[in-house]
């Protein structure tokens, strides 16, 4: 119910003095009230599974972050084995490749995956860097093909000092193994993965395909983050 609709029934309400219109009212405010206690009288609902694997582990991410006992070697470390634990990277690196996968050897192919896995830790430690001191909220989810789900977020200043709109960071999760993984993520609407698939599939087909390059061309970008 609209703002504007509320405060004009209420308008309504107060200037209107006929006995049936008074008891109405009560009659309403009763149903509103026992409404109220009988939700408040029901158990919560509990989140999903994707729902609680996203508060659960990309909180424990953060809180790394923000750990100022750790020096920053240690936060690297610690968030590298957290991330390796909460993704998929081998599936994430064989997606940006696309078409050129299929032409790859499997050595070429091994280089590249472990190389995009260096790449990836550096990249996503950068952008859950610019999160640092924020929590994270769950606001919802919906499924997707596939068993895949997308868990939508938003990023918080726990101090209420930020004066602008919260951070909108979904991220896309699927059941493997019997366990739940994040193969990829957005930030406002960008998704991660996919601009990554765009860009290295862009510079291969400007290389001939040539999938050592641009895993030689990964291994300088990761050393220039590090």
């Amino acid at each position: 119910m609209s703002g504007v609709y509320l405060r004009m029934r209420d308008a309504t309400f107060r200037s209107n003095t006929f006995p049936a219109v008074r008891l109405f009212r009560l009659t309403l405010a009763a149903f509103a009230l026992a409404v109220v206690f009988t939700a408040a009288s029901r158990p919560a609902l509990a989140a999903n599974p994707a729902e609680q694997f996203v508060t659960d582990n990309v909180q424990k991410g953060l809180t790394l972050l923000n750990d100022k006992q750790l020096s920053k070697d240690q936060r690297r470390t610690q968030f590298r084995d957290f991330l390796l634990g909460l993704t998929d990277i081998k599936a994430i690196a064989d997606y940006t490749l696309g078409q050129y996968r299929r032409g790859a050897s499997p050595a070429v192919l091994g280089a590249y995956e472990d190389s995009f896995k260096e790449y990836a830790l550096a990249v996503y430690q950068s952008y859950f860097a610019k999160y640092s001191g924020q929590t994270l909220k769950v606001m919802g989810s919906y499924p997707l093909g596939g068993g895949e789900t997308i868990v939508k977020t938003v990023m918080l200043d726990p101090d209420g000092k930020s004066d602008g709109k919260p951070l909108e960071v979904n991220f896309r999760v699927t059941g493997e193994n019997g366990r739940l993984v994040v193969v990829d993520f957005s930030v406002e609407g960008v998704w991660v993965r996919e601009l990554e698939r765009n860009d290295f599939t862009s510079y291969l087909g400007q290389n001939n395909g040539d999938v050592a390059m641009l895993t030689a061309m990964l291994k300088k970008k990761t050393q220039m983050m590090q």
